[in-house]
């Protein structure tokens, strides 16, 4: 069973770990030790049979938008339901804190986040990503990302 909790301090290494499997690829931006400890209060972790298989970040952006960023599923894990269980509880967490809401991902994996209510939309909504992250990153002149959003549907969430 896949159970989702607030990263910890100790769990900094395996979260490196975690994204040090797909930043080579491009699939995320690499991050050193020292970032994900400065920013552990956005990271939860999956843990399937009790070994951190997973983990995600959510970035503020203020005003209402969010970012899922970091999300990555070691590979022995992959298809068990990790990803979707990090997803679930950041938007579950969410719907606790605020009435309104707007959570955005730039992704490869489309067809898994249409899976949990996010559409399609243009990239240049999020002008405050491009400027944050998009500029540093790699693939800037030839992403191949595409942008998702969901939204609440205010206070009656």
């Amino acid at each position: 069973m896949v159970t989702v909790r607030p990263a910890a301090e100790n769990d900094v290494p395996e979260i490196f770990r975690l994204l040090e499997l797909y930043a080579g690829t491009g699939i995320v931006l690499r991050r050193s030790q020292d970032d994900i400890r400065f920013f552990l209060g956005n990271f939860v972790v999956a843990e399937f049979d009790g070994k951190v298989c997973g983990c995600g970040a959510m970035r503020d952006f203020g005003g209402n938008l969010l970012e899922v960023r970091s999300l990555v599923v070691d590979p022995a894990c992959q298809g068990k339901g990790v990803g979707r269980a990090i997803v679930e509880a950041m938007i579950s967490g969410l719907k606790l804190r605020r009435p309104e809401w707007r959570l955005f991902t730039l992704t490869l994996q489309d067809k898994f986040f249409k899976r949990l209510g996010f559409s399609e939309v243009d990239r240049h909504m999020f002008p405050e990503k491009i400027w944050s992250d998009c500029s540093k990153c790699p693939k800037h002149s030839c992403c191949d990302e595409i942008a998702m959003l969901l939204e609440s549907k205010g206070k009656q969430e």
